[in-house]
């Protein structure tokens, strides 16, 4: 049973409660044995508008675990449906509840939602629960891609539940609290298609343009400028995961919000050396969400939303597919574009020239040739100087050196502002895989979380090039093992 406790700050206003019932079930998460508030986020919780002074880690650990639900709360857990993989499959949130849609001073709404709170009908078999470690891998994945610059759900707390969890080994149980303009998915639109109830899919479609597109209200083709709209944020968002080589490792349609928030950090991983074709999930075996085919999972994830809106679009369900199709086969013209301006950022172009892209692709290709670091190439090129590393005295590097300092001079006397935009647009710093994991292990198996923290500070700030973290930059020993990330819960 769940107790209230005292409100810290929360300001619930749950909209999406109101929905029909068939898109979620109400209910509580299942209060756990000795909660242990283990990483808060301070930042997070003071433009929440939180007031956490005077209280003490004992009640945010009850608070944060559900056993003590706020003031307001009003627990539920969402249905939806996603192809994982290509295959289409009903889901829902098996280990996770939305408390409530806490609403901040700006007027702002966010999704509060617990993950690995306890079983829910959506559980399909599963606990229920969430291991330690993959919830503060949560924690420093989405906080450092805030820090990027990049849409993302973000992680306020992670505490422990004193129970154990088994998978392979018994394991510390954790439940993290994850914040979100919402949870609303593709997945949940194919769910409620699914169902076949036309009226339900009006609902859904006008609260989640009511709540995320007010721009569009109004609009005589309102849902196709949905679906315009949708696209256009998922071609910003997948482009601004290339900028930092990013993977998320399940683009599954469930894991795409229809918000543009980066969402499921479950086998996601950042590449060091540059090869468009890097899988890290270890049960992505034919290389579906390799770094290069996340445009094309992105477009393919979008054509399942349009065909889960077709009735909204027009009632001539071939006028419909005719007018969805037509949006959908503009993607890839308006993802080259986008990915062309970001590369352009990333090497300083000012302006716009016909030879740019071959530029770009060239550097490219010499990276994977060479098997260059993406992160640190990239940043080694925001100096004035040629950067003298041995990689770098390649023949081939000098002559496209050469080439893009003749193309950087073409539109302005000096390349100061050209670094400038370089600088901003290159972090020094990202989330390694072999720093990630040395900070997991560290807390999960020595109970020392001074090396999560270390690796949070440094993160916090990803475009400024402190020299002394200059460790934070280097690559794992070559004998490392090859990375790989699970689905792990």
């Amino acid at each position: 049973m769940n107790s209230k406790t005292q409100n810290i700050g929360w300001n619930f206003d749950n909209s999406y409660a109101k929905l029909p019932s068939s898109f979620f079930t109400k209910l509580d998460p299942i209060p756990v044995k000795e909660p242990e508030l283990v990483v808060l986020n301070k930042a997070l919780a003071s433009e929440l508008g939180l007031e956490l002074d005077g209280v003490s880690d004992e009640q945010l650990a009850q608070c944060f675990s559900g056993n003590m639900l706020p003031e307001g709360a009003e627990s539920i857990a969402q249905a939806y449906a996603g192809h994982q993989f290509g295959n289409f499959a009903i889901l829902g949130d098996g280990r996770a509840h939305i408390i409530g849609e806490h609403i901040i001073p700006s007027k702002k709404r966010f999704d509060i939602q617990f993950k690995g709170s306890g079983q829910t009908p959506y559980s399909r078999r599963g606990d229920g629960r969430a291991t330690l470690g993959p919830m503060l891998r949560e924690y420093i994945i989405s906080e450092a891609m805030y820090a990027l610059g990049i849409p993302t759900t973000r992680s306020l707390a992670v505490v422990t539940t004193g129970e154990p969890v088994m998978r392979e080994d018994l394991l510390p149980g954790a439940i993290l609290t994850r914040v979100a303009t919402s949870h609303i998915r593709v997945g949940t639109f194919e769910y409620i298609a699914h169902q076949g109830n036309k009226e339900d899919l009006k609902k859904l479609a006008d609260y989640a343009i009511e709540r995320h597109y007010p721009e569009i209200l109004g609009s005589e083709q309102i849902y196709q400028d949905f679906l315009a709209s949708v696209m256009d944020r998922q071609i910003e968002l997948i482009t601004e995961w290339l900028r930092v080589g990013f993977i998320h490792g399940v683009m599954n349609t469930d894991n795409m919000t229809i918000s543009g928030e980066t969402i499921d950090y479950g086998p996601c991983a950042f590449m060091d050396r540059y090869n468009p074709n890097t899988v890290f999930s270890s049960i992505d075996e034919g290389g579906r969400y390799a770094y290069a085919n996340q445009p094309h999972i992105g477009q393919w994830n979008l054509a399942r939303f349009a065909e889960s809106i077709l009735p909204l679009i027009d009632t001539d369900i071939n006028k419909a597919a005719e007018i969805a199709a037509e949006i959908i086969n503009s993607y890839n013209e308006k993802f080259q574009k986008q990915w062309l301006g970001m590369m352009r950022y990333k090497l300083g172009l000012i302006g716009r020239e016909e030879g740019d892209e071959k530029l770009i692709g060239e550097l490219l290709q010499w990276m994977q040739k060479n098997e260059a670091d993406y992160t640190n190439t990239f940043r080694d090129l925001c100096s004035e100087d040629c950067p003298d590393a041995d990689i770098y005295k390649n023949e081939d590097f000098k002559a496209w050196y050469k080439n893009w300092q003749q193309r950087l001079l073409k539109h302005q006397d000096n390349i100061v502002e050209s670094l400038q935009i370089m600088k901003t647009s290159n972090p020094a710093f990202i989330p390694r895989n072999h720093l990630v994991e040395e900070a997991l292990e560290a807390a999960v198996v020595r109970n020392d979380f001074s090396v999560l923290h270390e690796l949070l500070k440094v993160l916090k700030q990803p475009y400024e090039d402190d020299s002394k973290y200059k460790e934070f930059r280097k690559l794992p020993n070559s004998g490392a093992q090859i990375y790989q990330t699970f689905c792990g819960t």
